[in-house]
């Protein structure tokens, strides 16, 4: 794995660098922000270990531009602020994952492991389609033929589940599990009344129900449109 490795701090870099080639990964490393931002934006790496206090371009910073750039490549921020806040900022800059200062190889190792086995981008299912049924993840719509279909939060996962399970029974305990992330029955009509109003929906302006009910057993989206 080609791995870029922004840290200023001589002896961090030097640590990871030496574990990191122990495990045959090629590391390019640099100790400022510009060198950070050029390199991460004009080579190819499989993995980029970025620093937050880094001198020039803060680590946020290069992160914001490399993903303004569309570059995807995984990125973990180094850093020695742990608070949520800091989390937080880290994450929706664009991080993969973040981890704070000290910390042990092992870790590190297990982090870039976990996320080389993530799904690269191109390969993560955004669109569904089922008979005239298209559900469009990304920008959260829905339409069947040519029509909109305006569905809440939960009608929509719900929707979504179905789609992905297309042809296959789905039961009350797999929507309470998927979409409420319930493990037990909280004893109420919760998923029939939200399913009801989605296939209402779902049916308006048309003749046919796209859902099944399987007595005694589920729901069934159906695939011979």
């Amino acid at each position: 794995m080609r791995i870029l490795l922004a840290e200023d701090d001589a002896e961090t870099a030097a640590f990871i660098q030496r574990g990191l080639a122990e495990l045959s990964h090629v590391v390019t490393r640099v100790d400022n922000g510009e060198d950070a931002l050029h390199l991460g934006a004009t080579e190819t790496f499989d993995m980029i270990i970025l620093d937050r206090m880094l001198p020039g371009i803060e680590g946020l910073d290069i992160l914001r531009r490399l993903r303004a750039a569309t570059v995807r490549v995984p990125v973990m921020v180094l850093t020695a602020k742990g608070g949520i806040v800091d989390r937080v900022d880290g994450l929706n800059a664009g991080a993969d994952d973040y981890l704070v200062k000290p910390f042990a190889m092992a870790e590190l190792v297990a982090r870039l492991n976990a996320l080389m086995r993530r799904p690269p981008i191109s390969d993560v299912v955004t669109r569904l389609e089922v008979g005239d049924i298209v559900l469009d993840i990304l920008r959260r719509e829905v339409t069947r033929g040519d029509h909109p279909v305006l569905l809440q939060p939960r009608e929509f996962a719900l929707l979504q589940f179905l789609m992905r399970n297309a042809g296959r029974i789905v039961t009350r305990t797999m929507f309470l599990e998927e979409v409420w992330g319930f493990h037990f029955d909280p004893q109420t009509n919760i998923v029939e009344s939200h399913l009801s109003r989605m296939r209402s929906k779902l049916r308006e302006g048309f003749a046919d129900d796209p859902i099944e009910t399987i007595r005694g057993a589920g729901y069934r989206m159906r695939v011979d449109g």
